[in-house]
C-alpha cells in the first residue's frame, strides 16, 4: 500500500490516499487527503502498515479509527530494571502482543482469542486495591509475601502455593493456616468462593484499581486513537492473519469485529492487501472491554431441572444461564450451535456467547450433562464473578471454535469439577481455562484434551488444583501459568506438544510448561507457583520448563519426566516482541525445589535471570548447568542424600553441599569461575 508519509504535529496524523475524518476537522466532515503542507516543522516517518481499531463492519467494508499502540508503563513511568522480587517489567512492545493463546495462548499459548488472548493493562505491582471481603464471605488477612490465596480443593488439598502434600516449599513464608489444612476462622463455608483480600492487597474479585483510566492497569499495550477514521474494503485476495498467544494462523473476515485492533496494508484504491488481527493482550486483541458485558441468554433457569435440552444460535447469546440462583441441573443437554461474538474479550472475560454461564453469585450443581458448542467464544461451562460456584461432575463437554475453553473461570468465580470428559478443537481454547480476574478451580479425575494452537490443557490466571486427571495438549504447551497464580498437580499425566511459535519466529521458545508474565492485565504481577507430585509430564517438543519475565517457585516430587530435547529448565529473557516486559530486563527468577525427584537434562539460566536450586531426599540430577560458561546467578544446594552427575562442564555461583555427592563423569564444576571439581 501507499502509506507513504505520516506527518505528526499536534493531534494531526496526515495520511496519503485515505478517507480521513481528522481531529481538527468539523464533526462529520470527511476529506480525501492527497497531501498536506505542515505549517510548522514536523518529522516525516516512513511506514508500511497502519494500526486501526474497528468501529463498524458492513460486509466487506470496514470503518476504523487510526491510531498507535502504546505501553501501559510501570508506576512512575519508569520500567523496572529487571524482574526481581516478583515485579515484571513493562514496555511498549512494537506489537504490543501477548502470547498466544491461552498460551502462551498462551492459551497462550494464550492466547486464546482468535486474535490472541488477553486484555490489557497490568496492575503496577500486581497489587489490587484494599477492601473488605464481600458480605457473608470470610475476611482474609494479607498473606505474607509470596503466599497465595487458598481455597479447598475437592480432595481437601490447597490449590495455592502449597505443595501437593500441603506443605509449603522450603523457603516460603509460613502459612497463616494450620498445618492440618483447617481454614482460618471465619472463612466462607465449603463450596463457596474464598473471599477477602488476596496477598499484597489484591482485590478479592480481581477488580481493577480505582483511578486508572478506563479501569486499565499499567502493563501491556493499548490502542490510542489519533481522532481520525478511515474506511477500507476487503477483497478475495486480502491476506488475513490472526495472532494467538503462542502463534498465529490464517483468518477470515469473521475474525474482524467491532473493537478489533488491526495492522493493515492498503493499496491505492483503499483495498486491504493484508490484515493482521493484533493480539494486544493474548486472548482478546479487541482493544479492551472496560464494562462487564455478558450478552444475552436464550434460556435462564432458577429452579432445579432434569433432562431438558437448551439451544442457542444467537449472536452474543448463551444457550443457558443461571443468574444468582441456587439450582441443580441433572442430565441436561446444552447446544450452542452458532452465533457470532461481537467482542472476544467479553466472551473471554464475562461469558458472552458461552454454552452455559453462571454469574452473580449463582450456586450451580451439574451432573450428567452434555455440552456442545460451535461458536467463537463458545466456552462450554463458564463460572463468572465473586461468589459464583459451579460444581460439575460426570459430564461431557465439546467445543469446536476458537476462544472456546472447556471449563472457564474468571472474575473471582469458583469451579469444582469431577470426572469430566472435555475436548476442544479451536485455537486459544484451553480445556481448563481461566482469564481476567481469575478465581479458584479444583479438578478431580477426568480427561482434558485440546487440539488447537495456543490451547494448553491448563491456562492459569487463577489458583488451580488438579488431582488424578489426564491432561493432553496436541498442538500446544501442556500447562501455562501467568503471573501471580498457581497450578498444583497431584498424580496427573500431562502431555504437551507445542507445534509452533509466534509467527514461526525461531527466536521464540518451544516448551511443555510455561511460566511467564504477559503484562496484559489479566494476571497480577508477582510470584507464580507450579507444583507437581506423582504422575508424569511428557514433552513431545521443545524444552520441559520455560520461565520468562516473572518470578516463580517450582516444587517437584516424584514426577516421571520424559523430555523431547536435552533441556529440562530454561530461564531467560525474551525479545519483548510479544509485550512480555522490556528486552534485556525481562528474565526470570526461579526457586526450584526437587524432593525425591529424578531430573535429567540441562538447566540454562541467562545473564538477566537467577536460579536457586535445592535438591533433597534422594533427588538425583543428571545434567549440566550453563555448560557454555555464561549465565546469571545460580545457587545450588545438594543435601547428603541427593546426587548430581555432570553431563557437561557446569558453571554456578554458589554451592552448598559435599562434592563427594557429585560424579564428575569427566567434566568440571566451576563456582564463581573457580574449578572445584
Amino acid at each position: 500500500m501507499k502509506w507513504k508519509k505520516v506527518v505528526v504535529f499536534g493531534c494531526v496524523a496526515v495520511m496519503t490516499m485515505y478517507t480521513v475524518t481528522g481531529c481538527g476537522s468539523d464533526a462529520g466532515e470527511t476529506d480525501t487527503v492527497q497531501d498536506v503542507a505542515a505549517t510548522e516543522e514536523a518529522e516525516v516517518v516512513e511506514s508500511t502498515a497502519v494500526i486501526v481499531k474497528v468501529t463498524a463492519v458492513e460486509g466487506d467494508t470496514i470503518t476504523a479509527e487510526v491510531g498507535t499502540l502504546s505501553s501501559q508503563g510501570a508506576p512512575g513511568g519508569e520500567a523496572p530494571e529487571g524482574a526481581p522480587e516478583g515485579e515484571a517489567p513493562s514496555e511498549e512492545a512494537s506489537s504490543g502482543e501477548k502470547p498466544e493463546g491461552e498460551a502462551p495462548s498462551g492459551e497462550a499459548p494464550e492466547g486464546e482469542a482468535p486474535n490472541g488472548e488477553k486484555p490489557e493493562g497490568e496492575a503496577p505491582s500486581g497489587e489490587k486495591p484494599e477492601g473488605e471481603a464481600p458480605e457473608g464471605e470470610a475476611p482474609s488477612e494479607e498473606a505474607p509475601s509470596g503466599e497465595k490465596p487458598e481455597g479447598e480443593a475437592p480432595s481437601g488439598e490447597k490449590p495455592n502455593g502449597e505443595t501437593p502434600n500441603g506443605e509449603k516449599p522450603e523457603g516460603e513464608a509460613p502459612s497463616e493456616e494450620a498445618s492440618s489444612g483447617e481454614k482460618p476462622e471465619g472463612e466462607a463455608p465449603e463450596g463457596e468462593a474464598p473471599s477477602g483480600e488476596k496477598p499484597n492487597g489484591e482485590a478479592p474479585n480481581g477488580e481493577k484499581p480505582e483511578g486508572m483510566p478506563g479501569g486499565e492497569m499499567p502493563g501491556g499495550s493499548s490502542f490510542e486513537s489519533s481522532g481520525e477514521t478511515l474506511t477500507f474494503s476487503l477483497t478475495d485476495e486480502t491476506e488475513i492473519t490472526v495472532e494467538y498467544l503462542q502463534g498465529s494462523g490464517e483468518g477470515t473476515v469473521d475474525d474482524i469485529a467491532i473493537g478489533s485492533v488491526l495492522e493493515i496494508e492498503l493499496d491505492d484504491e483503499n483495498q486491504a492487501v493484508s490484515v493482521v488481527v493484533r493480539n494486544l493482550n493474548a486472548g482478546g486483541g479487541f482493544g479492551g472491554s472496560d464494562e462487564v458485558t455478558n450478552g444475552t441468554s436464550a434460556n435462564t433457569v432458577d429452579t432445579d431441572i432434569t433432562g431438558e435440552t437448551y439451544t442457542s444460535a444467537g449472536d452474543d447469546e448463551n444457550a443457558l444461564r443461571v443468574d444468582g440462583a441456587n439450582v441443580t441441573l441433572s442430565d441436561i443437554t446444552v447446544e450452542k450451535t452458532g452465533g457470532a461474538s461481537s467482542n472476544t474479550e467479553n466472551g473471554d472475560f464475562y461469558g458472552q456467547n458461552a454454552g452455559l454461564l453462571a454469574l452473580n453469585g449463582a450456586q450451580v450443581t451439574i451432573t450428567g450433562a452434555t455440552v456442545n458448542t460451535s461458536a467463537v467464544n463458545g466456552n462450554g461451562v463458564f463460572s463468572y464473578g465473586e461468589g459464583t460456584v459451579v460444581n460439575i461432575s460426570d459430564s461431557v463437554i465439546r467445543t469446536t471454535e476458537n476462544n472456546s475453553g472447556g471449563i472457564q473461570t474468571t472474575g473471582g468465580g469458583t469451579t469444582n469439577a469431577a470426572n469430566l470428559d472435555v475436548e476442544t478443537q479451536g485455537n486459544s481454547s484451553a480445556a481448563i481455562r481461566s482469564d481476567r480476574g481469575g478465581g479458584m478451580v479444583n479438578v478431580e479425575g477426568g480427561t482434558y484434551v485440546t487440539n488447537g494452537t495456543g490451547s494448553p490443557a491448563i491456562y492459569c490466571t487463577a489458583d488451580i488444583a488438579v488431582t488424578g486427571a489426564t491432561l493432553t495438549a496436541n498442538a500446544s504447551e501442556g500447562v501455562v501459568v501467568e503471573g501471580k497464580n498457581s497450578v498444583t498437580l497431584t498424580d496427573c499425566d500431562v502431555t504437551g506438544a507445542m507445534d509452533n511459535t509466534y509467527n514461526g519466529d525461531s527466536n521464540e521458545n518451544i516448551h511443555c510448561i510455561m511460566i511467564y508474565q504477559s503484562m496484559s492485565g489479566d494476571a497480577a504481577v508477582g510470584e507464580a507457583y507450579f507444583a507437581a507430585e506423582g504422575g508424569s509430564i511428557t514433552s513431545l517438543s521443545g524444552d520441559m520448563f520455560y520461565v520468562t519475565n516473572t518470578d516463580c517457585e517450582i516444587s517437584l516430587k516424584d514426577v516421571a519426566f520424559t523430555l523431547a530435547n536435552d533441556v529440562f529448565l530454561r530461564v531467560e529473557g525474551n525479545s519483548s516482541s510479544r509485550g512480555w516486559g522490556t528486552e534485556g530486563a525481562n528474565g526470570g527468577d526461579v526457586i526450584l525445589t526437587a524432593d525425591a525427584q529424578q531430573i535429567e537434562g540441562n538447566i540454562l539460566v541467562d545473564e538477566i535471570s537467577t536460579l536457586k536450586l535445592t535438591m533433597t531426599n534422594g533427588t538425583a540430577f543428571t545434567g549440566a548447568i550453563n555448560p557454555d560458561g555464561e549465565g546469571g546467578t545460580v545457587d545450588v544446594t545438594l543435601d547428603e542424600d541427593s546426587a548430581w552427575t555432570l553431563t557437561g562442564d557446569s558453571y554456578i555461583t554458589s554451592f552448598d553441599g559435599d562434592t563427594a555427592n557429585i560424579t564428575a563423569n569427566g567434566y568440571h564444576l566451576y563456582v564463581n569461575g573457580e574449578q572445584i571439581l
